[in-house]
């Protein structure tokens, strides 16, 4: 049994803005603001190691065990190429998560679409070699990935919404500068071979 924290690869906003100050503005669309420093763009979401390896033992069920998901798992992770960060803006805030989490809708320059697109190829790529069968039926409904769509919106969450109206706000221009990609609790993953 792994530690449970969930496993991403991201990309950590290193500024928003010209300034603090401008961040905190979006407070007035935003309810509970995140700190900035934890700010960050999801790639891709893979979940609680263990949970994903278990629904990949369920979903084969147990031609491919758990452990040896977790193994193939992690070598991929250590092997995944690394995104150079990368400017951007935006100007919108959206609702996501069923209405309970204030977003900026980010216009990310194509090179972070195809990375992202190879990334979702990777993890096909990744569940074939694990013998999951029906590859995107596994990916919408496996537990620990927590795909709800297939189409990838690029954003990153901010807070809560002030109301649960669901709709989006238009919000001044803002740039971002993110840093390159890391995989979120790389230092929780096991040691490969254990």
């Amino acid at each position: 049994m792994y530690p449970v924290a969930r496993i991403t690869v991201e990309a950590p906003v290193v500024s928003v803005g010209s300034g603090p100050s401008d961040y905190e503005g979006l407070g007035r669309y935003v309810r509970a603001l995140r700190r900035p420093r934890g700010l960050h763009m999801t790639l891709l979401h893979l979940g609680v190691l263990d949970d994903f390896c278990q629904d990949v033992s369920e979903w084969t069920r147990g031609i491919t065990s758990a452990s040896a998901a977790a193994r193939s798992t992690v070598a991929w992770l250590h092997g995944l190429p690394v995104l150079e960060g990368f400017s951007c803006s935006t100007e919108r805030l959206i609702v996501l998560g069923g209405g309970s989490v204030s977003c900026l809708e980010v216009d990310v320059p194509e090179r972070v679409h195809d990375y992202q697109v190879s990334l979702v190829q990777a993890l096909h790529d990744l569940l074939d070699g694990l013998l999951v069968d029906n590859v995107d039926d596994f990916i919408l409904s496996s537990r620990a990935l927590g795909f709800r769509s297939p189409h990838w919106t690029p954003h990153v969450a901010v807070g809560s919404p002030r109301a649960r109206s669901g709709r989006s706000w238009e919000v001044e221009p803002l740039a971002l500068q993110f840093g390159e990609s890391r995989i979120r609790n790389r230092q929780l993953l096991p040691v490969v071979g254990q």
